[in-house]
């Protein structure tokens, strides 16, 4: 025993255990780092964390301005999406954190200083969203600085015509950005993109209709088409669906082509190759006399579909893919039917947002308001709790995606 004690004595003697070389680390204090190691440092928190901290001193609220650590930033390959909520008043910027999952309240210059204005958000990327006001004019905003830029007119004739889609790309170190428009009346589409490097908009496109004859598929177009439900009731096949996603659409980006995608006044999705200059009708889901409600989103650089439908007296939430091999549409996930089971008879409305695996899911009717997580990997279903502000739950009727980075310009 005597042998065993004097064995350890001569080991601590010889070197610290590594209990007590944690102690003497911890008394290291971050007044002692120099700055362009407490950047490093401070560059890799969680964007909530960082905002937090940027109270505890001065010192670290000048870190922000910093060039150097705005740069650090910009090297942390990945931050937790945070979305961007839209209810029925947009006086308030309430995002759901999904890293600590909880909802916060954003303090947005845009919407304060601009109460009366109606920005609506159409669309984001990267760390970016992009607002349009009622006279058809466009704000970009980083939401989580409130730095904004007017975007130049996109021109009297674009303005005129029907609007389809609003779409936005940023470049991949999010330095720079386009903003997307399909406008025109069907099967008259074009599109103009707006660089942000050039601070202008591109010559008008026009597109070409691409056809395919292993499909029977027909442009629907504007035209809108009425119908009797299993209720009575009169049903018409022209969407309507709500301001904030009135041009839902996505962006894909495959062999370094970019492809636009969003739905026509009548459901089917509609697909634009801006390199090729053509656009192209998916076949449908479900035939046109169903009631149902779709949207598309982009998961890992894909298209998919969600749609809710009703049939034998229950309702279904599934995610869709469409198959180049076979031309058809493969079903990747479906809610579980004790979840679903509640919208039926609901008329509910769903609009969604992917975000990598993710898949954001508002569904609204007049009777409830619900958001829901989708992760397809684990193909687990989560009902998000609900949001209240003084005391008051809040509806959302859609969301926005976007990565909370604070070195990004607009």
């Amino acid at each position: 025993m005597e042998m065993d004690q004097n064995l350890v004595s001569k080991i601590t003697l010889k070197r610290k255990l590594p209990e007590e070389r944690d102690i003497g680390m911890l008394g290291l204090s971050f007044d002692e780092l120099n700055q362009d190691l407490l950047e490093r440092v401070l560059s890799w928190l969680p964007t909530s964390s960082f905002c937090r901290l940027r109270s505890v001193c001065k010192r670290w609220s000048s870190v922000a301005n910093s060039a150097t650590f705005q740069l650090a930033c910009s090297q942390v390959p990945y931050r937790d999406p945070w979305f961007f909520m839209v209810g029925p008043h947009l006086d308030q910027s309430i995002i759901f954190d999904t890293a600590e999952r909880k909802w916060k309240n954003l303090n947005n210059q845009l919407l304060q200083q601009n109460p009366s204005c109606n920005f609506i958000p159409v669309a984001a990327s990267g760390g970016l969203i992009c607002f349009r006001t009622i006279s058809g004019d466009f704000v970009v905003c980083n939401p989580v600085t409130g730095a904004c830029r007017e975007i130049p007119p996109v021109g009297e004739t674009t303005q005129s015509q029907t609007v389809h889609a609003i779409a936005m790309v940023s470049s991949s170190n999010c330095s720079s950005y386009k903003l997307v428009l399909v406008s025109g009346e069907f099967p008259s589409l074009s599109v103009k993109v707006y660089d942000s490097e050039k601070n202008l908009w591109q010559e008008e496109i026009v597109l070409s209709r691409k056809t395919s004859n292993s499909l029977e598929s027909e442009m629907a177009g504007d035209e809108t088409l009425y119908f009797l439900s299993k209720a009575g009731d009169v049903v018409m096949t022209n969407m309507q669906r709500s301001p904030s996603k009135q041009y839902s659409s996505v962006i894909t980006v495959k062999d370094g082509e970019e492809i636009i995608y969003f739905l026509s006044s009548s459901g089917t999705v509609i697909s634009c190759n801006l390199a090729h200059k053509c656009f192209f009708e998916y076949p449908r889901l479900l035939p046109v006399f169903f009631e149902y409600s779709i949207d598309v989103v982009e998961c890992r650089g894909e298209m998919l579909v969600v749609l809710l439908s009703e049939f034998l007296e229950t309702a279904s939430l599934r995610v869709w893919k469409f198959c180049e091999g076979d031309r058809s549409w493969h079903q990747l996930a479906v809610m579980p039917p004790s979840m679903s089971h509640e919208f039926y008879g609901k008329k509910a409305d769903i609009n969604c947002v992917g975000s990598g695996g993710q898949i954001l899911i508002c569904v609204n009717s007049g009777e409830f308001s619900s958001c829901y997580l989708c992760d397809l990997v684990r193909n687990e279903w989560t009902e998000l709790p609900r949001c209240f502000v003084d005391g008051e739950a809040k509806e959302f009727m859609s969301a926005f995606c976007f990565e909370p980075r604070m070195e990004v310009y607009v």
